[in-house]
């Protein structure tokens, strides 16, 4: 391992641990996520079907930014 890797590890912590004040504090808050327009959900009798097509597009667009913005950064 080299100082690099030392950075990255340290970098990820850091988002895990934001990630998981943000969901501690703000928890009820975030009901919105999982369910917006374009999210796919089919219920039936015995039988559930979830697909959240829009919130991963959503969270896929969010996170090529963040990593863009830490590539230039770093």
């Amino acid at each position: 391992m080299n100082q690099q890797t030392g950075k990255y590890i340290l970098l990820l912590g850091a988002v895990i641990i934001v990630i998981g004040a943000v969901v501690y504090f703000f928890g009820n808050k975030l009901h919105w996520i999982g369910r917006l327009p374009g999210d796919i959900r089919v219920e039936r009798e015995n039988f559930r079907f979830y697909f959240p097509l829009t919130t991963m597009l959503l969270l896929s667009v969010l996170l090529t930014v963040v990593v863009n913005l830490l590539r230039k950064l770093l």
